[in-house]
């Protein structure tokens, strides 16, 4: 059985036409390992959130294949799609994404309500997964009540908690200061580790790609080069 976890081959995405025409990924070939933490970085306008959306079939590419766990997206309908989002992709964003009328444990326990759980066993299963970020004392708390770090480590809780197969982590410290970063990274990489998770994470912060196994530079749309990360 292949230890791929992630298979893109020839993968191109284009927006606009003529004069507006961008050509926002050309041809990426790129594989990820399960277990795997890669970071991907690059300037602004080299294709790292594209590639972060068409991995997380939030949109199609233009050609190419992804392949994830063996399963092609692009030959995916859209509810199929929205179930593989739903049930084996993980999404962490720079805004936290958080639902503001809802508390820390309704967020967290809300894509499980979704997907069906019943709601005491969605908040336990919620309940855990905000335990694990060290958050127990904050579950009635609503997003305008915690601080930056506390509200990305409840989007965390969110991603984790449907023991999904990837997480994609799109500059998931840009909106933290340069300790509350740190704490992130290195919790986010702990647990995807204690879970032998993969986990793709975009960043213009060389210092926290470095914690990754492997960190893959982008310009232009195209993969310039690759290089070891110092993870411990």
């Amino acid at each position: 059985m292949s230890d791929i976890l992630l298979d893109i081959q020839g993968l191109t995405k284009v927006f606009g036409e003529g004069q507006t025409r961008v050509e926002a990924l050309r041809g990426i070939d790129f594989r990820v390992r399960t277990g795997e933490f890669v970071a991907v970085m690059g300037p602004s306008g080299s294709g790292k959130s594209t590639l972060l959306h068409l991995i997380g079939a939030l949109e199609p590419p233009t050609s190419g294949t992804i392949h994830i766990d063996g399963e092609n997206l692009v030959a995916l309908n859209d509810d199929e799609r929205t179930l593989l989002r739903r049930r084996r992709i993980g999404f962490i964003f720079q805004a936290y994404n958080l639902l503001n009328v809802l508390t820390a444990l309704e967020n967290v326990a809300l894509p499980l309500l979704i997907d069906g759980l019943s709601d005491d066993a969605a908040n336990d299963r919620a309940r855990n997964a905000l335990r694990n970020v060290d958050l127990d004392s904050r579950l009635g708390h609503f997003p305008s009540q915690l601080s930056g770090g506390e509200q990305q480590r409840v989007a965390i809780a969110r991603a984790l908690v449907v023991n999904p197969l990837l997480v994609l982590a799109d500059e998931p410290t840009g909106n933290l200061d340069t300790t509350s970063g740190d704490q992130i990274v290195r919790l986010l990489r702990e647990l995807t580790r204690a879970q032998n998770q993969t986990a793709l994470m975009v960043t213009h912060d060389s210092r926290l790609a470095a914690r990754a196994d492997r960190v893959v530079h982008l310009r232009d749309g195209r993969i310039m080069d690759e290089q070891p990360g110092a993870a411990p």
